[in-house]
């Protein structure tokens, strides 16, 4: 069966050019006859009343809302006849809304819930204002343990279950290929036979699922609800569907590990913005489940293992992040990221990554589970997988912060979970998308069915409910509207306590608030570089990259941290030296001695290598991004011509600074390493790839080496299609220099022509003609230039 992407899909994932924010809308008094802004259309669902509501919104927060306008009322609900549209809620459960309706409105449907049934709503009508009451059916309360020994979410998963069963038995039933999986897994994952029939129906258009259009997002999902289905059913006939998708998903696997929007292309590139961790660690997910399910294909096996090196690096270190980057550091959660890699972890047996992964997970609430990139559907779905890998303490502790209100809150009077989506003034990514089945899945947990809800023990050993509760506290503070201004109000000594916590998170949290404080001393940050445990080591890393040049004292000891055995503290103790600044300058030898090293058996991506080379080649914050001045050139050449073989766009990226800082003389020795950079594209961090090629063109041109005419000229067209509209621009005046050199490379340019006009893809048509446009310009230049430099040879 063939499918193409839904529109909201197509929309978010698609790499046009960026579109500005929208502009902040204005809070209306609804009591004053004021309209919802015009463009405003995000509302919410209020939970079992059966009614919608739109609140105002800003910078992905409800908190300055204090009316809820009714936008929709479920004929036959409870609110039917009580509420209607244009009514306008001022306040919930005898109070009016002082903080967060949402969150308000959503925890009073809990309380409602667990007591008598009786929803107390403020409601204003034609001007009148009066308290009414909305009856809702009475469930109980969650447990300490929720959704464990818990009969509220048993009652939920059962009636929530029924509704989803009856929907998908209906022969329009159609969703996109993520929540159709989903859905059906939710059913899966409540063991009961009943439901099988309608599961079977829903295995079989999944194994003959096939698209060739962002496979990654699609397959998986439907290889985790294959394998999970084979696997708790015991039936095989869906088998060769379930090895196809695994064994397509294995090789369109890019040749370092990842995934990108698409399958990778045949070189083992990807396309477009390249590595993505949303789709790629579901992926690996549902090739580790579709190898216990009886894939044993070697090619299987091999991709698991290149993913899981890709991803074991960010344990302990941060959030799993968009693609091959740096940590997460804003949150302890990006766009569910850290629950999926909690489930991994966790199906590999890896203790390490899956207690650290599923802490990060209890802590992430509020605010941050409303955010995710382009939207938080996929933060909400691998929330509870991912905190119930530290045990029934730690979804009790987190259901009674956050989860409870929220799923509540999201729940519609039929027992449907329509998706929310964070708080935006309008619209959604995934707006229409059924949420039901991942917060069947949540519900389903005790009942441990699945793979993904627990039917093998996990490795990671249960928190206690103090620690929980502890993991959780961890997690709140963040704000929006203030990401980093957490802590800001703290005392040093908490701060300084802070600095010594598990989660990297509140360490750089609180490093934020020292870097702030003219008020802190420096000396006890310094003393902490001593600390028996490596995280407060890293802590005190972290606030002294913050403090930046006040932290000058502790420079002998960051040089001593090079050497220390556990790499990401030499990489933020580099990164500390860095933000110091020239007083750090001493440290350089140390740290182009460990970037000339590369790869090794114990870092075999170089990601060492990575991060220290932004802290000195950067052009903005490195130690010798503007100036090589007194720098050992022998040592110098080294690191660069080791750094430049680096599998990392990013990476190769840093050194560009090099180029503009030495003569071309003193850059000779790099020129057979300038020429390999520009020809053989990096294989990871394709997105900025285009930085060392283009400078390496750069430098070439300015000094007429004759090599550089023909790949500039293939440049043109080759260049990554993001921004190219500008970029093309300098890189034809780059030819330009060349003189009537550049004429031999005019056959090249035509076909850059040809292809813009013709062939390219993914790229607004508009756009590509306006290249061909410039290209064509440009040739029309170069036919009337006379002059020719005199030319260098590489003679490689």
């Amino acid at each position: 069966m063939k499918t193409t992407l839904p529109i909201a899909l197509f929309g978010l994932l698609s790499c046009g050019p960026l579109i500005a924010a929208p502009p902040v809308l204005p809070n209306p008094d609804f009591t004053k006859g004021e309209p919802i802004p015009e463009g405003a259309t995000k509302d919410w669902t209020l939970g079992a009343a059966g009614a919608r509501g739109w609140m105002h919104t800003h910078r992905l927060a409800t908190i300055q809302a204090r009316q809820v306008y009714i936008t929709k009322v479920a004929p036959g609900s409870p609110a039917d006849g009580v509420l209607q549209t244009g009514d306008v809620l001022l306040g919930v459960a005898g109070k009016p809304f002082s903080y967060d309706p949402r969150e308000e409105i959503g925890e009073a449907l809990t309380a409602a819930e667990a007591g008598d049934g009786k929803l107390a709503v403020a409601r204003w009508r034609a001007g009148e204002t009066e308290t009414v009451s909305v009856e809702l059916p009475v469930l109980g309360s969650y447990s300490p343990t929720a959704p464990y020994d818990c009969e509220k979410s048993k009652r939920i998963l059962e009636q929530s279950s029924e509704e989803l069963a009856k929907r998908m038995a209906e022969p329009d039933y159609g969703q996109n290929a993520i929540t159709r999986s989903l859905n059906a897994l939710g059913l899966l994952a409540t063991g009961d036979p009943k439901y099988f029939p309608v599961i079977k129906k829903e295995a079989e258009w999944a194994a003959e699922f096939s698209t060739g259009h962002m496979a990654s997002w699609w397959y998986g999902y439907t290889l985790v609800f294959l394998s999970e289905y084979v696997m708790a059913t015991g039936d095989e006939s869906i088998l060769p569907g379930l090895r196809r998708i695994a064994m397509e998903t294995a090789n369109g696997q890019s040749s370092v590990g990842s995934w990108g929007h698409k399958f990778a292309r045949p070189d083992g590139r990807l396309y477009g913005y390249g590595m993505m961790n949303s789709p790629g660690v579901v992926l690996t997910i549902g090739l580790v489940l579709a190898r216990e399910a009886g894939v044993k294909d070697p090619e299987v096996t091999e991709a698991i293992d290149r993913s899981v090196r890709l991803l074991r690096f960010y344990i302990g270190k941060g959030s799993v992040p968009y693609g091959d980057h740096a940590p997460y550091m804003a949150g302890h959660e990006d766009n569910g990221k850290c629950g999926m890699s909690a489930v991994l972890f966790d199906f590999l047996g890896d203790e390490e990554g899956a207690g650290f992964f599923g802490k990060m997970s209890t802590a992430a609430h509020g605010s941050e589970r409303d955010e995710g990139h382009t939207g938080n559907y996929f933060n909400i779905t691998w929330a509870m997988p991912g905190v119930s890998r530290c045990g029934p303490n730690a979804t009790g502790a987190w259901m009674e912060e956050f989860g409870a209100w929220y799923f509540d809150l999201a729940r519609d009077a039929n027992g449907a979970f329509p998706h929310q989506g964070a708080p935006k003034s309008s619209g959604d990514s995934y707006k229409n998308w059924d949420a039901t089945g991942m917060y069947l899945i949540a519900y389903a947990m005790p009942r441990k069915a699945l793979r993904l809800t627990g039917r093998k023990p996990s490795p990671v050993p249960a928190l206690d409910s103090k620690e929980a509760h502890r993991v959780v506290l961890d997690g709140r503070g963040f704000s929006t509207t203030n990401p980093t201004g957490a802590y800001n109000e703290l005392p040093p000594d908490m701060l300084l306590e802070r600095l010594r916590s598990w989660s990297p998170i509140v360490r750089e949290r609180a490093s934020h608030a020292i870097g702030r404080r003219k008020d802190m001393p420096v000396e006890p940050v310094i003393q902490l570089l001593d600390a028996p445990s490596v995280e407060a080591r890293l802590g005190a890393c972290q606030a002294l990259a913050k403090l930046g040049g006040r932290g000058e004292p502790a420079v002998p000891k960051l040089r001593e941290l090079l050497k220390s055995d556990d790499m990401w503290l030499r990489v933020q103790a580099a990164e500390a030296l860095s933000a110091i600044g020239q007083p750090a300058m001493a440290a350089v030898p140390d740290l182009l001695k460990m970037i000339a090293k590369g790869p090794t058996p114990e870092d075999p991506r170089a990601m060492e290598q990575r991060f220290l080379a932004q802290s000195l080649f950067n052009t903005r914050s490195g130690l010798l991004g503007r100036s090589l001045e007194g720098v050992d050139r022998e040592q110098l050449l080294e690191a660069v011509r080791s750094g430049l073989h680096n599998e990392d766009g990013r990476t190769r990226g840093a050194f560009s600074s090099v180029y503009s800082n030495l003569s071309f003389e003193e850059l000779e020795p790099l020129l057979p390493a300038i020429h390999r950079a520009i020809v053989e594209k990096s294989p990871s961090g394709i997105m900025f790839d285009g930085q060392i090629q283009a400078a390496g063109l750069d430098l070439f041109s300015k000094h007429h080496v004759s090599e550089g005419i023909e790949l500039t000229a293939d440049y043109v067209r080759l260049m990554k299609p993001h921004g190219s509209q500008k970029q093309i621009e300098k890189v034809l005046a780059m030819l330009k220099r060349y003189g009537a050199h550049a004429q031999r490379a005019i056959p090249l340019l035509e076909k850059a022509i040809y292809y813009f006009e013709n062939e390219e893809q993914d790229f607004p048509k508009k756009l590509s003609l306006e290249k061909a446009e410039k290209v064509r310009v440009a040739i029309g230049e170069i036919r009337a230039m006379t002059e020719k430099p005199e030319l260098r040879e590489l003679n490689l």
